[in-house]
Protein backbone atom coordinates (compact mmCIF):
# COMPACT_ATOMS: atom_id res chain seq x y z
CA UNK A 1 0.00 0.00 0.00
CA UNK A 2 1.45 3.53 -1.11
CA UNK A 3 1.84 6.21 0.99
CA UNK A 4 -0.66 8.06 -1.50
CA UNK A 5 -3.20 5.01 -0.78
CA UNK A 6 -2.99 5.33 2.54
CA UNK A 7 -3.69 9.27 2.95
CA UNK A 8 -6.77 9.11 0.32
CA UNK A 9 -8.25 6.26 2.88
CA UNK A 10 -7.35 8.68 6.09
CA UNK A 11 -9.29 11.43 4.25
CA UNK A 12 -12.04 9.52 3.32
CA UNK A 13 -12.68 8.31 7.22
CA UNK A 14 -12.11 12.08 7.83
CA UNK A 15 -14.41 13.29 5.63
CA UNK A 16 -17.05 10.88 6.87
CA UNK A 17 -16.45 11.17 10.58
CA UNK A 18 -17.00 15.66 9.86
CA UNK A 19 -19.72 15.31 7.41
CA UNK A 20 -21.79 13.28 10.68
CA UNK A 21 -20.72 15.28 12.97
CA UNK A 22 -22.33 18.23 11.23
CA UNK A 23 -24.90 16.16 10.63
CA UNK A 24 -25.92 15.60 13.98
CA UNK A 25 -26.61 18.81 14.39
CA UNK A 26 -28.89 19.45 11.75
CA UNK A 27 -30.69 16.32 12.85
CA UNK A 28 -30.77 17.95 16.10
CA UNK A 29 -32.42 21.11 14.82
CA UNK A 30 -35.12 18.89 13.11
CA UNK A 31 -35.75 17.28 16.16
CA UNK A 32 -36.32 20.11 17.68
CA UNK A 33 -38.12 22.05 15.63
CA UNK A 34 -40.84 19.25 15.69
CA UNK A 35 -41.34 19.19 19.27
CA UNK A 36 -42.18 23.14 18.77
CA UNK A 37 -43.97 23.00 16.10
CA UNK A 38 -46.18 20.54 17.95
CA UNK A 39 -46.88 22.55 21.02
CA UNK A 40 -47.34 25.68 18.42
CA UNK A 41 -50.44 23.10 16.90
CA UNK A 42 -51.73 22.59 20.54
CA UNK A 43 -51.35 25.67 21.80
CA UNK A 44 -53.60 27.12 18.51
CA UNK A 45 -56.20 23.90 18.84
CA UNK A 46 -56.73 23.68 22.53
CA UNK A 47 -55.94 27.19 23.70
CA UNK A 48 -56.98 29.39 20.42
CA UNK A 49 -53.82 30.72 20.80
CA UNK A 50 -50.59 30.87 19.49
CA UNK A 51 -47.89 32.43 21.64
CA UNK A 52 -45.16 31.29 18.91
CA UNK A 53 -44.77 34.24 16.58
CA UNK A 54 -41.46 32.84 15.04
CA UNK A 55 -39.01 29.96 14.71
CA UNK A 56 -35.71 30.35 13.23
CA UNK A 57 -32.45 27.69 13.46
CA UNK A 58 -28.78 27.69 12.13
CA UNK A 59 -25.72 25.67 12.14
CA UNK A 60 -22.68 27.22 12.84
CA UNK A 61 -20.58 27.07 9.50
CA UNK A 62 -17.47 24.59 10.18
CA UNK A 63 -14.71 28.30 9.76
CA UNK A 64 -17.15 29.89 12.54
CA UNK A 65 -16.64 26.89 14.86
CA UNK A 66 -12.92 26.50 13.74
CA UNK A 67 -12.35 30.27 15.31
CA UNK A 68 -14.25 29.64 18.23
CA UNK A 69 -12.33 27.56 19.42
CA UNK A 70 -8.97 29.06 18.46
CA UNK A 71 -9.93 32.30 20.48
CA UNK A 72 -11.04 29.70 23.95
CA UNK A 73 -7.44 27.68 23.04
CA UNK A 74 -9.84 24.40 23.60
CA UNK A 75 -8.46 21.14 22.29
CA UNK A 76 -9.08 21.00 18.12
CA UNK A 77 -10.60 17.60 18.50
CA UNK A 78 -13.89 16.92 17.29
CA UNK A 79 -14.92 15.34 20.92
CA UNK A 80 -13.38 18.68 22.38
CA UNK A 81 -15.89 20.78 20.05
CA UNK A 82 -18.98 18.69 20.91
CA UNK A 83 -18.63 19.68 24.33
CA UNK A 84 -16.66 23.29 24.31
CA UNK A 85 -19.03 24.58 21.60
CA UNK A 86 -22.66 23.97 23.21
CA UNK A 87 -24.17 26.53 20.24
CA UNK A 88 -23.33 25.42 17.18
CA UNK A 89 -26.55 24.23 16.55
CA UNK A 90 -29.33 26.93 17.45
CA UNK A 91 -32.91 28.01 17.79
CA UNK A 92 -34.62 31.29 17.97
CA UNK A 93 -38.03 31.60 19.05
CA UNK A 94 -39.73 34.82 19.37
CA UNK A 95 -43.22 34.85 21.39
CA UNK A 96 -45.88 37.58 21.70
CA UNK A 97 -45.93 38.04 25.56
CA UNK A 98 -43.23 37.52 28.25
CA UNK A 99 -45.10 35.24 29.89
CA UNK A 100 -45.41 32.52 26.66
CA UNK A 101 -41.55 32.66 27.19
CA UNK A 102 -41.55 30.80 30.12
CA UNK A 103 -44.71 28.70 29.16
CA UNK A 104 -42.99 27.62 26.08
CA UNK A 105 -39.39 26.66 28.10
CA UNK A 106 -40.87 24.84 30.71
CA UNK A 107 -43.05 22.76 28.29
CA UNK A 108 -39.47 22.18 26.24
CA UNK A 109 -38.01 21.11 29.48
CA UNK A 110 -40.42 18.90 30.69
CA UNK A 111 -40.10 16.52 27.77
CA UNK A 112 -38.52 13.00 29.00
CA UNK A 113 -36.10 13.08 26.00
CA UNK A 114 -34.60 16.42 26.50
CA UNK A 115 -32.02 17.03 29.45
CA UNK A 116 -31.58 20.73 30.64
CA UNK A 117 -27.84 21.43 30.70
CA UNK A 118 -27.84 25.49 31.33
CA UNK A 119 -30.02 27.83 31.67
CA UNK A 120 -29.37 32.01 31.65
CA UNK A 121 -32.62 34.03 32.51
CA UNK A 122 -31.27 37.80 31.08
CA UNK A 123 -35.14 38.56 31.57
CA UNK A 124 -35.00 38.64 35.55
CA UNK A 125 -31.27 39.33 35.05
CA UNK A 126 -30.57 41.98 32.21
CA UNK A 127 -27.31 42.08 30.78
CA UNK A 128 -25.52 45.60 31.91
CA UNK A 129 -26.08 46.84 28.13
CA UNK A 130 -30.15 46.02 28.36
CA UNK A 131 -29.99 42.82 26.55
CA UNK A 132 -33.25 40.50 27.78
CA UNK A 133 -34.09 36.86 26.01
CA UNK A 134 -34.04 33.43 28.18
CA UNK A 135 -30.72 31.51 26.86
CA UNK A 136 -31.26 27.18 27.37
CA UNK A 137 -28.60 24.43 26.26
CA UNK A 138 -30.59 21.50 25.88
CA UNK A 139 -29.24 18.28 24.77
CA UNK A 140 -31.11 15.95 21.98
CA UNK A 141 -30.51 12.45 21.50
CA UNK A 142 -30.24 11.89 18.00
CA UNK A 143 -30.61 7.88 17.22
CA UNK A 144 -28.19 7.18 13.75
CA UNK A 145 -27.60 3.71 12.02
CA UNK A 146 -24.82 2.70 14.28
CA UNK A 147 -25.21 5.03 17.27
CA UNK A 148 -27.13 7.30 19.35
CA UNK A 149 -25.47 10.28 19.53
CA UNK A 150 -26.39 13.28 22.74
CA UNK A 151 -26.04 16.66 20.87
CA UNK A 152 -26.23 19.88 22.52
CA UNK A 153 -28.34 23.24 21.04
CA UNK A 154 -28.90 26.15 22.08
CA UNK A 155 -32.36 27.61 22.62
CA UNK A 156 -33.13 31.36 23.15
CA UNK A 157 -36.81 32.63 23.61
CA UNK A 158 -37.73 36.22 23.26
CA UNK A 159 -40.56 38.32 22.88
CA UNK A 160 -40.39 40.88 19.58
CA UNK A 161 -40.13 43.99 21.60
CA UNK A 162 -36.69 42.04 23.02
CA UNK A 163 -35.45 40.45 19.41
CA UNK A 164 -36.64 44.21 17.73
CA UNK A 165 -33.95 45.68 20.10
CA UNK A 166 -31.35 42.89 20.01
CA UNK A 167 -31.22 42.95 16.27
CA UNK A 168 -31.11 46.93 16.63
CA UNK A 169 -28.57 46.39 18.89
CA UNK A 170 -25.97 43.78 16.92
CA UNK A 171 -25.99 45.93 14.16
CA UNK A 172 -25.13 48.95 15.68
CA UNK A 173 -22.01 47.04 17.07
CA UNK A 174 -21.30 45.97 14.10
CA UNK A 175 -21.42 49.04 12.23
CA UNK A 176 -18.69 50.48 14.76
CA UNK A 177 -17.03 47.62 15.15
CA UNK A 178 -17.55 47.42 18.81
CA UNK A 179 -16.64 50.84 19.68
CA UNK A 180 -19.93 52.23 20.26
CA UNK A 181 -20.18 55.75 21.14
CA UNK A 182 -21.42 56.55 24.96
CA UNK A 183 -24.16 57.92 23.97
CA UNK A 184 -25.46 55.73 21.73
CA UNK A 185 -24.88 53.01 24.37
CA UNK A 186 -27.21 55.28 26.89
CA UNK A 187 -29.43 54.92 24.78
CA UNK A 188 -29.73 51.48 23.77
CA UNK A 189 -29.80 51.20 27.64
CA UNK A 190 -33.15 53.53 27.60
CA UNK A 191 -34.57 51.42 24.65
CA UNK A 192 -34.65 48.42 26.28
CA UNK A 193 -35.72 49.52 29.47
CA UNK A 194 -38.74 50.90 27.27
CA UNK A 195 -39.21 47.92 25.28
CA UNK A 196 -39.74 46.09 28.67
CA UNK A 197 -42.25 48.49 29.40
CA UNK A 198 -44.09 48.15 26.32
CA UNK A 199 -43.82 43.98 27.00
CA UNK A 200 -45.90 44.25 30.18
CA UNK A 201 -48.46 47.24 28.72
CA UNK A 202 -49.13 45.06 25.42
CA UNK A 203 -49.54 41.69 28.26
CA UNK A 204 -51.82 43.27 30.30
CA UNK A 205 -54.25 43.93 26.83
CA UNK A 206 -53.85 40.60 26.41
CA UNK A 207 -54.63 39.49 29.54
CA UNK A 208 -57.99 42.04 29.38
CA UNK A 209 -58.93 40.83 26.40
CA UNK A 210 -58.92 36.93 26.84
CA UNK A 211 -61.29 37.82 29.76
CA UNK A 212 -63.51 39.18 27.43
CA UNK A 213 -63.14 36.82 24.62
CA UNK A 214 -64.27 34.20 27.37
CA UNK A 215 -67.79 35.88 28.67
CA UNK A 216 -68.10 36.27 24.83
CA UNK A 217 -68.27 32.66 23.47
CA UNK A 218 -71.31 31.90 21.83
CA UNK A 219 -73.52 28.79 23.12
CA UNK A 220 -72.99 27.04 20.09
CA UNK A 221 -69.29 27.64 19.76
CA UNK A 222 -69.06 25.34 22.84
CA UNK A 223 -70.25 22.13 20.97
CA UNK A 224 -67.85 22.94 17.91
CA UNK A 225 -64.56 21.01 17.54
CA UNK A 226 -62.25 22.69 15.06
CA UNK A 227 -59.07 20.82 13.34
CA UNK A 228 -57.12 21.82 10.49
CA UNK A 229 -59.89 24.21 9.52
CA UNK A 230 -62.79 21.51 9.50
CA UNK A 231 -65.67 22.11 12.05
CA UNK A 232 -66.98 19.06 13.82
CA UNK A 233 -70.17 18.86 15.66
CA UNK A 234 -69.71 17.51 19.70
CA UNK A 235 -72.47 14.39 20.82
CA UNK A 236 -75.25 15.45 22.95
CA UNK A 237 -74.38 15.79 26.64
CA UNK A 238 -75.01 12.54 28.05
CA UNK A 239 -72.34 11.12 25.85
CA UNK A 240 -69.89 13.66 25.90
CA UNK A 241 -69.95 12.79 30.19
CA UNK A 242 -69.09 9.58 29.65
CA UNK A 243 -65.80 10.82 28.11
CA UNK A 244 -64.66 12.78 30.91
CA UNK A 245 -61.76 12.60 32.78
CA UNK A 246 -62.70 11.13 36.58
CA UNK A 247 -60.81 14.22 37.93
CA UNK A 248 -63.06 16.87 35.69
CA UNK A 249 -66.10 15.42 37.21
CA UNK A 250 -65.23 15.86 40.76
CA UNK A 251 -63.75 19.53 39.93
Amino acid sequence: MTKYELNVKQLKILKTELTRFMMSYKFALQELNTKIDILKQEFQYIHDYNPIEHVSSRVKSPESIVNKIQRRGNDFTLESIRENVRDIAGIRITCSFESDIYTLSEQLMQQHDISVVETKDYIKNPKPNGYRSLHLILSIPIFMSDRVQDVYVEVQIRTIAMDFWASLEHKIYYKYNKNVPEHLLKELKDAAESAALLDQKMEKIQHEMSAWKDRQTDEDERYELIIDNETFSLPNESILVNLMPPSSLRD
